[in-house]
């Protein structure tokens, strides 16, 4: 088990994701609330309680300057997870509409056939290749990039480009920050000529590209700034953290033989199990506010101006809440998660990712008969999971 000690520089990005469950123990048992030394310094807070609290007083956790800790390498708020009230609610209610359980499910058919064409390709890549596949590479990442794709109105064609993107902004910001901020131009740039090509374009889109141009706040278009924010942000947000739900959960059922079979023959459990996921190998392990006022959290004093990390993978561990929290149980009901944040910032696009996972899961268990692994991967982020497919 990690000590307190080395909760002095405790990260939740990179490598130090390899261990991070074991900092987690420590945390809810010994220290809830502590500071750790990286990125400038930050108090961390770890239990559910805490968290869902904090949530709720965004007068005492705001989000701002940015809920990223570090920045993905932006000059401006990224519109509508660093706006606080009374601005965020506007921002936020431009594409809401368009994220609500009904409208999700106009878009499982394509969904669907999606995953078929990628789990057929799965099997080809297999053949080829001694029976061995990146199911990361080759089902995880492109499944939210076609189906967020079509949905946002990206051109198919620039497609390929995208994986870099997401590479160099989210997972080299920390060790390489001067590629993450290129990337970042890049891709301002990218929609810049984009929402210029639609606006030069007669013809009708409906997608969310198109809703965001259309957007009124206040009474008045959003400025191209707050255009190109609300762009990049759902770009990040809507390929990366669905690809790494998809892949943790391959990466959870590639050992787990048992497990991968009981779903199999029981897709009804496949969206309790999807939960499970979410709740112990979540895409977004924590996220920033700023302290706005001095305060005590679980007894730890938290002074004015101190950026504080709301360590979601922490509280989902919690247990507290949780039996046997730190066990994968597939058939967990009770399972109050924080995957996708909560107050008044949850997760925009929760019900699409949530039904992609489901989605996924359930035509890749139908089309690959079995699967194990065959590479020594970690379980976070959206590199390379390689497995074996097929039985011997």
């Amino acid at each position: 088990m990690a000590t307190t000690d080395k909760l002095q520089d405790f990260d939740f990005h990179g490598k130090a994701l390899d261990n991070i469950f074991e900092d987690y123990e420590v945390m809810l048992d010994k220290c809830p609330v502590g500071h750790s030394s990286k990125y400038g310094g930050f108090k961390y807070i770890a239990k559910s309680e805490d968290i869902f609290a904090a949530e709720q007083d965004p007068e005492t956790f705001a989000v701002g300057p940015s809920m990223l800790l570090p920045s993905f390498g932006t000059d401006m708020p990224l519109i509508p997870i660093d706006i606080d009230p009374p601005n965020h609610q506007a921002y936020r209610a431009i594409l809401l509409p368009l994220f609500t359980p009904m409208k999700i499910a106009k878009l499982e058919p394509g969904m669907r056939e999606t995953a078929a064409q990628l789990v057929a390709e799965v099997r080809e890549t297999a053949a080829k290749n001694g029976g061995v596949a990146d199911v990361s590479a080759v089902f995880a990442r492109p499944m939210p990039t076609i189906i967020f794709g079509r949905l946002a109105g990206y051109p198919e064609a620039d497609w390929p480009i995208f994986d870099r993107w997401i590479d160099e902004i989210i997972y080299e910001r920390t060790s390489k920050p001067e590629v993450a901020n290129a990337a970042s131009a890049e891709l301002m740039d990218y929609f810049d000529k984009l929402i210029d090509a639609r606006l030069a374009d007669a013809g009708h889109h409906d997608d969310l590209v198109q809703k965001i141009i259309e957007a009124r706040v206040d009474g008045r278009e959003l400025t191209r700034d707050e255009q190109l924010s609300y762009c990049y942000l759902l770009f990040l947000a809507g390929l990366d953290t669905t690809a790494w739900g998809i892949r943790s959960a391959l990466w959870y059922l590639a050992q787990n033989p048992v497990a991968q079979q009981q779903l199999r023959e029981n897709p009804e459990m496949i969206p309790t199990a999807t939960e499970e996921f979410l709740r112990t190998l979540s895409p977004v392990q924590a996220m920033a506010r700023t302290c706005m006022k001095d305060t005590v959290v679980s007894g730890q004093e938290i002074k004015a101006g101190e950026r504080v990390a709301l360590v979601f993978g922490a509280a989902n561990r919690d247990p507290e809440v949780f039996e046997n929290p730190n066990e994968i149980q597939i058939d967990r009901e009770d399972n109050r998660h924080l995957a996708f944040g909560g107050g008044i910032h949850r997760c925009l696009g929760s019900n699409l990712g949530r039904k992609e996972i489901i989605v996924a899961l359930e035509e890749f268990l139908k089309g690959i008969e079995h699967f194990e692994v065959d590479g020594g991967e970690a379980w976070h982020g959206v590199g390379p999971l390689t497995v074996r497919v097929g039985k011997d």
